[in-house]
């Protein structure tokens, strides 16, 4: 498994938007295997589940995405979460497809890194 956690900024829908073009255009593979999207008097999250295959674990991973944002609050907390990509029996072997799949999370991400204010 690997993870990542980034504080955005910017639009929540955009942000959906723009991570959901970027993964499942970085591999034909790529797709939106499920989503959720709560909204609360205070606040608003949304999960993104993509799959892929992985050329160099011979199998499937998975990439979960969580958003979440208080009203009132310009900050966007997000979660990247890999899961998969190994075929050993007891331990966790072989986890290249993983890392690779999270950096295409990243580089959407990235996009809309909290500046701090400015």
């Amino acid at each position: 498994m690997a993870k990542l956690e980034m504080i955005l900024q910017g639009s929540f829908d955009r942000i959906a938007e723009d991570i959901s073009h970027c993964i499942r255009g970085g591999s034909v593979t790529s797709s939106l295997e499920d989503s959720s999207d709560f909204r609360t008097k205070d606040g608003r999250c949304a999960v993104y589940v993509f799959e892929r295959y992985s050329f160099w674990g011979g199998n499937r991973l998975s990439l979960t995405i969580t958003l979440y944002q208080d009203y009132g609050d310009r900050r966007i907390y997000a979660s990247a979460i890999t899961a998969g990509g190994s075929q050993a029996m007891f331990f966790k072997m072989n986890t290249l497809g993983e890392e690779a799949f999270l950096e295409e999370a990243e580089d959407a991400l990235s996009r809309h890194r909290y500046d701090g204010g400015n």
